[in-house]
């Protein structure tokens, strides 16, 4: 059985500021009623799963350490 060791930095990892923005002005733009292209729908979904998944990654990594 290996033992893996994850950097205590990966608690603070989190989306960008400019993709953070990007995802806010994508959501703004579905919450004023302006559809989004397919395009930008496939985009925002990718950002929030990022969001997610960075998320969880650094609540796993507080419960670890």
């Amino acid at each position: 059985m290996s033992i893996i060791t994850l950097p205590s930095e990966l608690v603070h990892f989190q989306l960008p500021t400019a993709l953070q923005n990007r995802l806010q002005t994508l959501l703004d733009h579905q919450d004023l009623g302006q559809p989004l292209t397919p395009d930008e729908q496939a985009e925002a979904l990718g950002l929030v799963e990022l969001a997610e998944f960075l998320s969880l990654l650094g609540m796993k990594c507080k419960s670890w350490g």
